[in-house]
């Protein structure tokens, strides 16, 4: 017999027209299948965001002329392929490239994070690891995402096999998120503790991301494209999975295979800035004095090929268009979501009820006061891609469900001491917001999850939640409010309906940043 999530899962394949039943039970059923739905819409999302998929979309081999394409770029491998890696999805990204390249690798380089091969291999994720014999090495390190001496170790096995290169080679550069801890390698003399230990400095006196990789560049040898002009004059080819809102290239990582812009000067002015400059380490001051004047430094990587693989604006188009096969009409918001948790939460609130009336028509629907706050609230997160005006205009001229899909990576301010992360805790709060106001004849459900499938340090990607969430958790003595003002959303979720609305994927070998998505069914 059928058990009952069996009878979701088949349900939720079926056409929307199908799932918007009438009458109460009706209704609990429809429910039930469309979660299921968006759970499943979800998770889609993410595969399409493997590293395999991404590899072999990026990457096309010829067997017979052993031709590699890597976009409008033909390269010819002779024995001469090497590969260097370096971020939390890397390892994945390594072995989808050793299955498409095969003995055509001569050597390759990786550092992951500590802990991720045995992390893979409990999960059952054999495609994420690198065959028994492999020529590529892994080095583990950065553990709790923080650059140490095993990260050390490996940044400088990836400078060796870089600067043994010659004009005849192909370096393939595999980029993911949190490359930049696992790739530390200071100028000498500057240590690693020093160099840690202004950027700590800097950081604690206010100094921006950009002050900061800024420095960083300066004081790396292979930061700021330094890693390109190592390998030089190999041709080298950088496949990156972006993890930073709007893809800089110079950014994620920190750079390593893209020209910096900055120069002495402007670090000098940071240091200034911030009152450190007299305090410099004598090794730092000697670094950022001959800086100018380091003849292996080139100022261009025009023998880099960069290629961005993996994106949350991929993920958000990928599931746009499942969404559109499922009868949804499907809009992308924004990539670029930011902010504090309890602004962005607002927005989806507000958003839910002003798109809700649209949709239905209904009088009693969003007041022209709320229009205004909406827009009010946009101004303030300040979110350079938005496409709330387009979005609107879409849902009025829908005929049935709709799909808001969004995504980037708010902040949370920890007020607390409790369990959770951002995307649980956007949930929360938005659910908290959807139950404040009669939202018309029309159902309504938010979900956000993490593309890596770890939310903060649980084992949950995300949760997804309804305009009854409030009212239902009172029924099981629940304060939704209580919960919130402990950071403590993954306990909620966890006691709230058995763990239901808990988003569980485990660790998926990828990471693009959050993802939002927003449903509208009107009745």
């Amino acid at each position: 017999m059928a058990t009952a999530l069996q009878i979701l899962r088949h349900l939720a394949q079926a056409p929307l027209r199908l799932l918007l039943w009438r009458g109460p039970l009706a209704r609990l059923a429809s429910s039930m299948a469309l979660a299921e739905q968006v759970r499943q819409l979800f998770e889609s999302t993410v595969r399409a965001m493997l590293p395999g998929p991404l590899l072999q979309r990026a990457l096309s081999l010829d067997p017979d002329t052993g031709q590699l394409k890597v976009r409008d770029r033909s390269f010819q491998l002779q024995q001469n392929l090497y590969l260097v890696g370096f971020g939390k999805a890397v390892l994945g990204m390594a072995a989808a490239a050793e299955e498409l390249l095969g003995q055509h690798l001569v050597q390759g380089v990786i550092s992951v994070p500590k802990g991720i091969r045995a992390a893979m291999e409990c999960a059952g994720k054999q495609e994420m690891l690198l065959k028994p014999h492999s020529r590529i090495q892994v080095f583990e390190g950065a553990e709790g995402n923080l650059p140490d001496r095993d990260a050390l170790r490996a940044a400088l096995a990836i400078r060796q096999l870089a600067e043994g290169l010659t004009a005849d080679d192909l370096l393939l550069v595999l980029i993911s998120g949190g490359g930049s801890a696992l790739l530390p390698a200071p100028i000498p003399p500057v240590t690693l503790e020093e160099k840690q230990t202004l950027t700590k400095l800097l950081a604690a006196r206010g100094a921006t991301i950009q002050e900061l990789n800024t420095i960083r560049k300066a004081l790396s040898q292979l930061k700021g494209g330094g890693l390109a002009q190592a390998a030089y004059p190999a041709q080298v080819v950088s496949l990156i999975l972006s993890d930073v809102v709007g893809d800089p290239v110079e950014v994620i990582a920190s750079g390593p295979t893209v020209a910096s812009v900055h120069n002495v000067q402007d670090c000098l002015y940071i240091l200034n800035r911030y009152g450190l400059r007299a305090s410099l380490p004598r090794s730092v001051k000697t670094v950022l004095a001959q800086a100018d004047s380091d003849p292996h430094r080139p100022h261009t990587c025009g023998h880099v090929l960069n290629v961005i693989i993996g994106s949350n604006a991929l993920a958000l188009a990928e599931a746009q268009k499942q969404a559109e096969a499922l009868g949804y009409r499907a809009v992308v918001l924004s990539t670029a979501i930011q902010g504090d948790v309890k602004s962005v939460a607002q927005f989806y609130g507000l958003l839910a009820r002003v798109a809700g009336a649209r949709l239905t028509q209904h009088g009693a629907g969003a007041s022209v006061k709320e229009d205004e706050q909406l827009q009010e609230l946009v101004a303030q997160l300040q979110l350079p891609d938005l496409q709330l005006k387009g979005a609107l205009e879409a849902v009025v001229c829908a005929q049935g469900p709709v799909c808001l899909l969004a995504g980037g990576e708010p902040t949370v301010q920890l007020e607390g001491s409790g369990r959770g992360g951002r995307n649980q805790e956007l949930a929360l709060r938005v659910g908290a917001e959807l139950g404040r106001w009669p939202l018309g004849p029309v159902d309504v459900l938010f979900l956000s999850g993490g593309t890596d499938g770890q939310d903060g340090p649980t084992a949950a990607a995300g949760a997804w939640v309804r305009p009854e969430l409030a009212s239902q958790a009172a029924t099981e003595g629940l304060d939704v409010a209580a919960f919130l003002a402990h950071n403590d959303s993954h306990t909620f979720f966890c006691r709230f309906q058995g763990g239901a609305h808990l988003l569980h994927t485990g660790l998926t070998g990828t990471n693009v940043m959050d993802v939002h998505f927003l449903f509208l069914w009107p009745w």
